[in-house]
């Protein structure tokens, strides 16, 4: 194959000149979901303040971006709600809380539910709702249950995706049928790849997408990807160049152990002109920073030893919380979680 002869990747793209003169692309197609407050619920147990989630939704408002999702909307009865804060469940009336008044421009609001920790009666019919979509996050093996969730969000008039977790464990025939399920059986928007371990690299990547792209026709496709290996940014920039539209991202990366792929490097490399980067660095500055006395992510090297390992990254989170004088014994944790 001669230089050019190879597929380009920004085929389908559009060109704008900014007001510096500067060459700019981007893909109108492209939806940028907003999980923070979710995500980073898990390094939190969902315990934000309502000012934080508030700064949170007015600044991914403020800056375009599609969706931005305030939490789960699990079960109380897998839940207590004495260990687990409000972000956990997202009650209607702590929606409307953190809500009420915000100019939410085109902004759509999301929750997620866990397949295997939630109740269908947990979703109101939508026009009893302030949101707009339910995202239900599923292991292979609890197909016959995402399937179901999601067809009850969608039955109630919600926008909906399955997003499948823990990919990197998961190939070969069993993730092929539940493929081949999410797209003859169900009316999702968005079909995932989530990358829980923060294990893959780009190769797999291609390797993901385009096996997605064998069975799913006619729903889109999206990325979730978590920076063990600090790969969250360059896999969710490879995904895209892929065909990708739908991209999860955080504000300063904030999400359970390492993190996820940053929302303002996403918003600089796409220089879409609906995007407004101004917000996102205000919000991370004011809000997401401050953070960081009472809450503990991003890259360590026992999160990026299990993300190497392709493992769950419980036990970096446990050496980190429990462990004291070998704190920064690296070799003893490898040697721990290796044996």
């Amino acid at each position: 194959m001669t230089p050019d002869t190879y597929p380009n990747p920004l085929h389908g793209w559009r060109q704008i000149r900014t007001r510096h003169g500067e060459r700019d692309v981007y893909r109108p197609e492209l939806r940028i979901i907003d999980c923070t407050i979710r995500d980073g619920g898990l390094c939190n147990d969902s315990w934000f303040t309502l000012e934080a989630v508030r700064n949170v939704f007015k600044a991914v408002c403020a800056s375009g971006v599609d969706v931005c999702e305030l939490g789960y909307r699990n079960s109380k009865k897998h839940f207590s709600t004495k260990e687990y804060g409000p972000w956990r469940f997202c009650d209607e009336e702590d929606l409307l809380r953190a809500t009420d008044g915000v100019d939410k421009r085109r902004t759509k609001i999301a929750v997620m539910q866990d397949a295997h920790k939630a109740d269908p009666d947990d979703i109101p019919p939508k026009e009893k709702s302030v949101v707009d979509m339910i995202r239900i996050a599923t292991y292979v093996k609890d197909m016959d249950k995402a399937v179901l969730m999601a067809n009850n969000a969608t039955d109630k008039g919600y926008v909906s995706s399955i997003n499948i977790m823990a990919i990197s464990h998961e190939g070969g025939p069993l993730l092929d049928e539940a493929l081949q399920r999410i797209e003859e059986e169900t009316r999702v928007q968005s079909v995932y790849i989530v990358d829980s371990f923060g294990a893959l690299y780009s190769e797999e990547i291609f390797f993901l997408v385009e096996k997605y792209q064998q069975f799913i026709k006619t729903k889109e496709i999206g990325i979730h990807a978590h920076n063990n290996q600090q790969l969250a940014f360059a896999n969710t920039m490879q995904a895209m160049l892929k065909g990708v539209n739908y991209l999860d991202a955080t504000l300063f990366g904030l999400g359970r152990g390492a993190g996820n792929c940053p929302l303002e490097l996403l918003l600089g490399f796409l220089k879409n002109p609906k995007f407004d980067i101004l917000p996102v660095l205000e919000c991370v500055g004011t809000t997401i920073v401050p953070l960081q006395k009472e809450i503990a992510w991003g890259y360590h090297m026992p999160y990026m030893l299990t993300g190497m390992l392709d493992q769950h990254p419980e036990s970096s989170m446990d050496w980190l919380k429990h462990s004291n004088g070998d704190r920064h014994d690296y070799v003893k944790f490898y040697r721990k979680i290796t044996q």
